[in-house]
C-alpha cells in the first residue's frame, strides 16, 4: 500500500501572522480617520471661514451704507433747505459759504450749476469748473430729483470722488443741478480697515464700467476689471459682475464673498486666501497623523504584549501535537488556565491517554487476532484434509453404491429369469415328467443362483451398512466443520467490531490516523470478506447435512429392503432346498409341486419387482452419492479459500501489529 506524499508547510509564529494582519487593519483604520477627521475639518473650517467672510462683508457693507446715507442726508437737508428759503445769489452764496467745510466727508461742499454754464460753489472751495454742464455730475444730477450717488470719476484736482447730485428748484424756473462730491478715501479706509476676518482682503467695484473704487493696492484703484486679466482671482470677479453672480464661491486658489452697495451700483468683494483657511486644518491634519502614529506603535506593543502572554501555552502545545505527529505519544500535556487554550490543553491531554489506551488495546487485540488467525489457519488446514478424506470416503461411497446398483441390477435379471422358469413349469406342468431331469437341473441351478443371490445381498447389506456409517462420519464431520465455520464467523465479527473502533478512533486522531485508517479499513473489508465465506461454507454444510439427512434415510429403506429381500431369498434357498429334496418323490406329489411351483411363481414376482424398486433406489442412491461427490468437493474448495483467508488475515494482523509498533505510548 502506497503512502500519500505529506505536504510540507512552512511554520510562522501566531504572533507574526497577528501582526501582519492586524497592523496593516489598525493603519489602515487610522489613516482613514485621519482622512475623514482632515475632509471633515476642512469642510467645516471651509463652512466656518466662509461665513466669517459673510459676515465681515455684509459689516463693511452695512459701515459703506451708513456712511454714504449719513452724507446723502446732509445733502438732502441741504437741498431742501435751499430749496425753501427759496433764496437770490447773494443769500445763495452764503449757504453754499456755511456750508463748506462743514462736513468732512466733503470738504469742497456744496456747488450748483445751472443750465446756461454758470457754476456756483463756495467762496473757499478750489474747484474749477470751465463748462460744467458737461461735467459727470451734472449730467447724472439731471437725471434725479432726489440726491442720489452717482458713479466714481476724477474731478478736475484728479482726486477720485463719487458725486451726490440732484435737480435743484429755488427763485426761477431754469434748470439747477446741486451736487456735493465726496472723496473715496474714506471708503478706501473703510473697504481695507474694515475687514473682520483675519488675513481677508476687500475691494470695491463700480458695476456700472467695472472700475475699482477702493483697494489696499492703491496701484489698482481706478483701473478697470477684465475677465481676460492674467490675475485669476479678477478675471473671476470681473466674470462674476459681468454675470451679476453674487454667490459666494471659490475662485482660483481664494474663498470670494460679494455684497451689493444699497443706493449705488457699487459692489463690494471681499476675498481670503484657501491656505489660509486651511492653515489650521494643515496643522490638525500633522497632530492627527502624529497622534497615529504614535498610536500604531502603542499598539504594536500592545499586541505583542497580549500576544506573549495569551499565546505561550501554544507553544507548548505545538510542541505536543508535533510529537504526536511522529506517533510518539509518551508526551505529557498539563491544562495550565480555563482559557480556550487550557481547554485545549486538557482536550489534547484527554486525547493522549485515550490514543495511549487504544493503542495499547489494539496492539493487544492484533496479538490475539494474530493467534486467532494462526488457530483458525491450522483449523482451516485440518478442514481442508478432512474435507479431502470426505470427498475420497464419497468417492469410494459412490463406487460401492454402483457396484450396488450392478448387483440390484444382477438379482432383478436372476429374479425375471426365475419368474420366466416358473411360468414355463406352471405351463409345461403337464409335462412334468419328462421334464423332471431338466428341473431337476433348474432347480440345482436356481439353488445355486439363491444362493449366490443370497450371498450378494448380504454383500449389499454390509456395503449399505458402510455406506450409512460413511454417511454418518460425513455428517460427524459436517458438524465440526460448523463448529469451526461458526468460531471464524465469531472471530470475522469480533475482526469487523475491532476495525470500526479502529476507524473511529482514527478519525478522531484526525490527520496522524488517516494511515491507520486505511489499515482499519482493510481488517473491515477482510473480516467482511471471511464472515461471508464462513456464511457459504454454513450454507454448504446445512445443504451437506440435507443430503445426508436424505442419503442416511435412503440407505434405511434400502436397508429394509435388503433384510426382507434377504429373508425371501432365505424362503427361496429353503424351497430349493425342499424341492431338491421333493424332487425324488416327485411322482407321486406332483399336483403339490404345481401349487407349490404357483407359490414359487408368486414369490419369483414379488422378487422380480422387489428387485426393480431396488434398482430404482441403487439409481437414486448413486445420483445422491455423485451429488455429495460434489459437495465435498466444493467443502474441500472452500476449506482452501478459508485456509489462504486465514493466511491473509495472519498477513494483515502483522502488518497492524507493525503499524501500532510505529507509535510510542
Amino acid at each position: 500500500m502506497s503512502e500519500k506524499p505529506v505536504k510540507i508547510r512552512r511554520s510562522g509564529k501566531i504572533r507574526n501572522k497577528l501582526l501582519i494582519y492586524i497592523v496593516p487593519i489598525v493603519v489602515i483604520t487610522i489613516v482613514t480617520l485621519v482622512v475623514i477627521a482632515t475632509t471633515m475639518s476642512e469642510k467645516r473650517m471651509t463652512e466656518l471661514a466662509t461665513s466669517n467672510l459673510n459676515s465681515s462683508i455684509s459689516n463693511q457693507a452695512n459701515n459703506i451704507e451708513s456712511w454714504l446715507n449719513e452724507n446723502l442726508e446732509f445733502f438732502k437737508t441741504a437741498k431742501q433747505g435751499i430749496e425753501g428759503l427759496n433764496p437770490n445769489d447773494e443769500e445763495l452764496q452764503k449757504l453754499l459759504d456755511s456750508y463748506y467745510d462743514y462736513n468732512s466727508n466733503s470738504p469742497e461742499g456744496l456747488h450748483i450749476a445751472t443750465a446756461d454754464g454758470k457754476f456756483i460753489k463756495p467762496t473757499e472751495s478750489a474747484l474749477e469748473e470751465n463748462d460744467p454742464t458737461s461735467s459727470t455730475w451734472y449730467k447724472q444730477g439731471l437725471t434725479r430729483a432726489n440726491m442720489q450717488y452717482g458713479t466714481a470719476y476724477k474731478n478736475a484736482e484728479g482726486q477720485n470722488v463719487v458725486s451726490a447730485a440732484a435737480i435743484i428748484t429755488y427763485g426761477d424756473d431754469s434748470i439747477k443741478v446741486i451736487s456735493a462730491d465726496v472723496t473715496l478715501e474714506k471708503i478706501s479706509i473703510i473697504v481695507n480697515s474694515g475687514v473682520k476676518m483675519d488675513k481677508a482682503s476687500s475691494f470695491l467695484v463700480d458695476t456700472n464700467d467695472n472700475t475699482i473704487l477702493a483697494h489696499r493696492d492703491t496701484s489698482l484703484v481706478s483701473t478697470t476689471l477684465g475677465s481676460d486679466s492674467s490675475n485669476k482671482l479678477m478675471s473671476g470677479v470681473a466674470e462674476a459682475i459681468n454675470n451679476q453672480n453674487y454667490a459666494t464661491r471659490k475662485i482660483d486658489t481664494y474663498y470670494v464673498a460679494f455684497k451689493e452697495i444699497k443706493g449705488t451700483d457699487w459692489v463690494l468683494v471681499s476675498y481670503i486666501a484657501q491656505d489660509v483657511i486651511l492653515a489650521s486644518v494643515q496643522e490638525l491634519g500633522n497632530y492627527l497623523i502624529i497622534t497615529g502614529v504614535v498610536a500604531v506603535i502603542l499598539i504594536i506593543v500592545l499586541i505583542l504584549f497580549v500576544v506573549n502572554k495569551v499565546i505561550a501555552p501554544l507553544a507548548g502545545i505545538t510542541k505536543s501535537i508535533h510529537a504526536m505527529s511522529e506517533g510518539d505519544f509518551t508526551i505529557e500535556v498539563k491544562q495550565e488556565s480555563d482559557d480556550e487554550i487550557g481547554v485545549m490543553s486538557g482536550k489534547i491531554a484527554e486525547f493522549v491517554d485515550s490514543m495511549r489506551h487504544m493503542l495499547s488495546s489494539i496492539s493487544a487485540e492484533s496479538e490475539k487476532l494474530k493467534q486467532e488467525s494462526e488457530t483458525s489457519d491450522s483449523v482451516s488446514k485440518d478442514m481442508f484434509s478432512a474435507s479431502q478424506s470426505q470427498a475420497e470416503a464419497m468417492q469410494q461411497l459412490n463406487e460401492t453404491v454402483d457396484q450396488l446398483a450392478i448387483a440390484v441390477g444382477d438379482i432383478a435379471e436372476h429374479a425375471t429369469t426365475l419368474a420366466t422358469v416358473v411360468a414355463d413349469t406352471r405351463d409345461n406342468s403337464g409335462k412334468a415328467d419328462e421334464a423332471m431331469k431338466e428341473t431337476v437341473k433348474v432347480s440345482l441351478k436356481g439353488r445355486d443362483d439363491m444362493e449366490k443371490l443370497s450371498h450378494a445381498m448380504e454383500g449389499i447389506q454390509t456395503a449399505n451398512n458402510n455406506l450409512v456409517d460413511a454417511i454418518n462420519e460425513v455428517g460427524k464431520a459436517s458438524e465440526e466443520i460448523t463448529n469451526i465455520v461458526s468460531m471464524i464467523a465469531e472471530i470475522a465479527e469480533e475482526t469487523n467490531l475491532l476495525s470500526l473502533n479502529a476507524s473511529i478512533e482514527a478519525a478522531r486522531a484526525g490527520e496522524a490516523g488517516k494511515g491507520f485508517a486505511v489499515v482499519a479499513t482493510q481488517i473491515g473489508k477482510l473480516a467482511q470478506t471471511s464472515s461471508e465465506s464462513a456464511t457459504n461454507i454454513s450454507n454448504l454444510i446445512a445443504d451437506v447435512h440435507r443430503l445426508i439427512d436424505e442419503a442416511v434415510g435412503q440407505a434405511n429403506a434400502s436397508a429394509e429392503s435388503i433384510e426382507k429381500n434377504s429373508e425371501l431369498i432365505g424362503v427361496a434357498v429353503e424351497t430349493f432346498d425342499q424341492i431338491y429334496t421333493n424332487i425324488q418323490a416327485s411322482n407321486a406329489c406332483i399336483e403339490e409341486m404345481i401349487r407349490d411351483v404357483q407359490k414359487v411363481d408368486d414369490v419369483a414376482t414379488n422378487v422380480a419387482a422387489i428387485s426393480e424398486e431396488q434398482a430404482a433406489s441403487a439409481d437414486e442412491i448413486l445420483a445422491t452419492s455423485q451429488n455429495m461427490v460434489e459437495q465435498a468437493k466444493n467443502i474441500s474448495r472452500n476449506s482452501e479459500d478459508v485456509a489462504n483467508n486465514s493466511h491473509e488475515l495472519a498477513n494483515t494482523s502483522d502488518t497492524l501489529t507493525s503499524h501500532v509498533q510505529q507509535f510510542k505510548i
